[in-house]
């Protein structure tokens, strides 16, 4: 059984940084595309970066260039760094994986809060 556990949120200032790490168990990762998704108070879930088996990154428009996604396959971990907070940046964390490159997320951690105050 494929578990997902996040860790790394919390309180930060505007203009702080977090590292989000989602460390995998049941399962390899490196067979997996893996997902950072966010969903803020009454917003839908939403995708911030991706990574694929190859490594291979994207990320939502509203981190790309102060977020940075990254795999360690050996530790079965993967990370999303995030600089240069706001407060919109304010949301449940959510790692996920999709087997393959498959684009449809299958397992999910149950998510870590980052609290980014105004």
């Amino acid at each position: 059984q494929v578990q997902l556990v996040e860790s790394g949120g919390g309180l930060v200032q505007a203009g702080g940084s977090l590292r989000l790490s989602c460390a995998a168990s049941g399962t390899i990762i490196s067979i997996y595309r893996m997902g950072w998704h966010r969903q803020a108070p009454g917003k839908q879930r939403e995708l911030v970066a991706g990574i694929t088996t190859n490594g291979s990154t994207n990320y939502a428009d509203s981190v790309k260039g102060r977020s940075t996604i990254s795999r360690d396959n050996a530790k079965n971990t993967v990370y999303l760094q995030m600089n240069s907070l706001k407060p919109e940046d304010t949301a449940v964390y959510y790692c996920a994986a999709a087997p393959g490159d498959r684009r449809d997320y299958r397992f999910w951690g149950q998510g870590t809060q980052v609290t980014v105050p105004s």
